[in-house]
């Protein structure tokens, strides 16, 4: 990761910004302060101020890129994953606002996240705004806005501090890419279902039940 030393080091230019995420819409990327010094206090100055929700990658305020049907998909996937997993006490699911450091200088939000109660000192969530935790099963939502580079670099990211289990959920198309390393995946389509692996055994979600919200009655 990039530590910012001096302002002047460390300022990114706009090429250096579609280099690290590709072409990723600049209304996307905060620039108070300017790309690559921005550090996790300017996350949370964002958030309580604004309430808009920032991700810091290489000291870089990129914004959580989510419409309604994003956000329709990732409540409803929230809610299914709880009911199953609070029954069994297995852990806690947290939503699209749920911040964590994954590293030093490095705070993701996945969509929704899955984290064993091993994961927590004490077994005990806690008040820290932004934990250091490691979610075992992370699920983003595809927006149109997010690139192809941007999410590579995230599947990178998680998997290289110990995340599991990524989903990725394409609401346009109707699938779910199932991660369990950056280079290994599979597709499924609406028509099949999903599987908690060994994060989650026993979890099953036909994905015709997640997707039936965004399809016409």
């Amino acid at each position: 990761m990039i530590q910012p030393a001096t302002l002047e080091a460390t300022v990114l230019t706009a090429a250096d910004l579609f280099e690290r995420f590709g072409p990723i819409p600049l209304s996307r990327i905060g620039f108070e302060p300017l790309p690559g010094t921005a550090t996790e206090e300017d996350v949370l100055n964002w958030h309580q101020s604004h309430k808009r929700l920032y991700e810091l990658v290489d000291g870089v305020l990129v914004e959580k890129a989510m419409g309604f049907p994003e956000s329709a998909l990732a409540c409803e996937l929230s809610r299914l994953l709880g009911n199953w997993i609070k029954p069994r006490k297995l852990g806690v699911v947290v939503g699209a606002d749920g911040m964590m450091r994954l590293a030093p200088g490095l705070i993701r939000i996945p969509d929704v996240s899955f984290m064993d109660w091993d994961r927590f000192p004490n077994r005990q969530v806690g008040t820290d705004p932004i934990p250091g935790l490691v979610p075992d099963l992370a699920v983003e939502v595809l927006s149109p806005s997010n690139t192809e580079r941007e999410m590579e670099r995230k599947l990178q990211d998680y998997f290289g501090v110990g995340v599991k289990l990524v989903w990725y959920i394409e609401p346009r198309r109707r699938t779910v890419d199932v991660y369990t390393a950056p280079d290994q995946t599979t597709r499924l389509t609406a028509g099949q279902t999903l599987h908690g692996g060994a994060v989650l055994p026993g979890f099953q979600l036909p994905l015709a039940e997640l997707f039936a919200d965004l399809d016409p009655h």
